[in-house]
C-alpha cells in the first residue's frame, strides 16, 4: 500500500514541532522580543475559545455564544487596567503592530506627519516609512520624521527634538503624532521631558511599550501614562510574559476612537484564546511582576558588564550599558552581526543581529549589520540569575572572541542548560517550560 503523501506531510509537521521543543530545551534563548509563557497561559491558548468569534465589544457582540467569552474579556480588561493604572484598555488587538495601527487610525489621517525613532536608533518597523515597508507609512500613509538621536547616550536628544519640531512647523510639516518606544530599547525615553512641549503643539503622544511592558508593569522602568503619554500600545509576549497579542491603554476619552479603530476597523476575530491567555498573564504579572522585573534588570546589567569585561564593545557604557532587559553589542571587531548570530546559533545560543547607530551611513544593512541584540527576559523566566549571566558571557567569549569551534562549545551549553527547565514567576509550573504536549 502506497503511503499517503498528505499523511507524510502531516507526520513531518509534528516531528518538526517536537524537534523545535527539544532544541529550545537545550538552548540559551536570548532573543529580546521573546519569552516563555506559563503552563496556565498555554492551557488558555489551546481552549475552545480559539475556535469562536466574538466580534464587537463584550456585551455588544455580533454573534451569540459569547456568554463566557464576555466574562473572561471583562476580567481581562479589568486586570489590564489594574496592571497599568489605566482608565481604558482594549485587549482585542492581535499584535503590537495592530495596536499601533489602532492608534494611528484613531488619531491621524493618511498624509499626516509622525515623529518616531529611526530603526538604527531603536525604532520598530511599525513606526517606519513607506519606502522601508514600515507599517505607519505603508499601511496608514503617514509621513515619518525621525527624532534626533544621541548615540553615546543611546536615547532621543531632547533639545534637538524641540528644535526639529519648531523647524517642521515652519515647513508646514508639524507632526500629528509623536511615537516613543522602540525595538532596541536600552534606556527610558524622554517622555516627561518632551510631553508638555509636544502637547503645546497639540501632538498626540503614543508610547510603544512592546519591549518594556513587563518592566513598566513591575514598576522598574518608566511610567509613560503618568509622564505624559496619551496612549500606550504594546505586544504582550516580551517582558510581559503572555501569549502573542496586543493591547492599547489610555484614558476614558480615548475609549470610543480606539474601540472603533480596533473593530470593525482592524480586526474581526481577535484570537479569543490568546485574549484569555493575556488575562492569565496579567494576573501573573500583578502577582509576580515586581520580582520578575527586578531580576530582569539585575541580570541585564550583570550580563552587560560581563560581556564588556570579556572584551565585547557593549553600547551605552556611559550610562551603565542598560536599564532594561536588553543589551546591544557592536561586533564589528570580529564579524558582522549576521555572522555572529550564525556562529552562536551553532552552539544553541540564540541571539539576533541588529542595526546600530552608524550602520546605514556606513552602508551596512540588516543582513550584515554592525551589532547584535541580547535580551534576558526568557532566561530570567527560567530562573537564571546573576551567576548564570557570567557563564553565558563566557560561552559567547569563547566562540566570538577566542574563535573556538562552536560545535565544541555545544555539548557544554546543552549540559549546563539542563538545570533550567521550569517556568518561574507564575502560579503553576508542573509542566516543563518547553515540554511538548501531545493531544492526538
Amino acid at each position: 500500500m502506497v503511503k499517503s503523501q498528505n499523511k507524510e506531510s502531516y507526520n513531518k509537521i509534528f516531528t518538526k514541532l517536537k524537534e523545535h521543543h527539544k532544541w529550545f530545551e537545550n538552548s540559551i534563548p536570548l532573543i529580546a522580543s521573546e519569552n516563555i509563557p506559563s503552563p496556565a497561559v498555554r492551557e488558555a491558548i489551546v481552549s475552545d475559545f480559539g475556535n469562536r468569534y466574538a466580534e464587537g465589544w463584550p456585551g455588544e457582540r455580533v454573534y451569540a455564544g459569547c456568554i463566557y467569552i464576555d466574562e473572561v474579556e471583562f476580567e481581562c480588561m479589568k486586570l489590564a487596567k489594574k496592571l497599568y493604572k489605566a482608565k481604558f484598555a482594549d485587549v482585542r488587538p492581535i499584535s503590537g503592530v495592530i495596536a499601533n495601527l489602532a492608534v494611528y487610525s484613531a488619531y491621524s489621517n493618511p498624509g499626516d506627519v509622525m515623529i518616531a525613532p529611526s530603526i538604527p536608533a531603536g525604532g520598530h518597523i511599525s513606526h517606519g516609512k513607506k519606502e522601508h515597508s514600515g507599517t505607519a507609512g505603508l499601511v496608514h500613509g503617514l509621513e515619518i520624521e525621525f527624532y534626533p538621536f544621541n548615540a553615546e547616550e543611546m536615547t532621543i536628544d531632547v533639545d534637538k527634538t524641540k528644535e526639529k519640531v519648531k523647524e517642521l512647523e515652519k515647513n508646514n510639516r508639524l507632526p500629528k503624532m509623536a511615537m516613543f518606544g522602540g525595538s532596541l530599547f536600552l534606556f527610558p525615553h524622554p517622555v516627561k521631558e518632551l510631553s508638555d512641549f509636544l502637547k503645546s503643539y497639540d501632538i498626540h503622544i503614543n508610547y510603544d511599550a512592546a519591549h518594556v511592558a513587563g518592566l513598566i508593569a513591575g514598576g522598574k522602568f518608566q511610567d509613560p501614562l503618568r509622564e505624559g503619554a496619551d496612549t500606550m500600545t504594546m505586544s504582550t509576549h516580551k517582558t510581559l510574559f503572555g501569549p502573542q497579542g496586543g493591547l492599547v491603554l489610555g484614558s476614558e476619552e480615548h475609549a470610543e476612537p480606539i474601540k472603533k479603530a480596533t473593530f470593525p476597523g482592524l480586526t474581526s476575530s481577535h484570537h479569543i484564546n490568546n485574549m484569555a491567555g493575556k488575562a492569565v498573564a496579567f494576573a501573573e504579572a500583578l502577582e509576580f511582576g515586581k520580582d520578575y522585573a527586578t531580576q530582569v534588570i539585575k541580570n541585564a546589567k550583570v550580563f552587560a558588564v560581563a560581556l564588556s569585561d570579556a572584551g565585547f564593545k557593549v553600547l551605552g557604557e556611559s550610562r551603565g550599558f542598560t536599564q532594561s532587559h536588553q543589551i546591544a553589542v557592536n561586533v564589528l571587531d570580529y564579524f558582522d552581526g549576521g555572522k555572529v548570530e550564525a556562529e552562536l546559533e551553532k552552539a544553541n545560543i540564540i541571539v539576533n543581529r541588529q542595526l546600530i547607530p552608524g550602520d546605514i551611513k556606513a552602508g551596512r544593512n540588516y543582513f550584515h549589520p554592525g551589532g547584535i541584540r541580547l535580551g534576558v527576559s526568557e532566561i530570567t523566566r527560567l530562573g537564571m540569575k546573576e551567576n548564570e549571566m557570567q557563564e553565558i558571557a563566557t560561552f559567547m567569549k569563547q566562540i566570538i572572541i577566542e574563535k573556538k569551534d562552536p560545535k565544541k562549545i555545544l555539548p557544554k551549553v546543552k549540559s549546563w542548560r539542563k538545570e533550567y527547565q521550569k517556568v518561574h514567576y507564575c502560579f503553576d509550573n508542573k509542566l516543563g517550560a518547553y515540554e511538548y504536549v501531545k493531544l492526538r
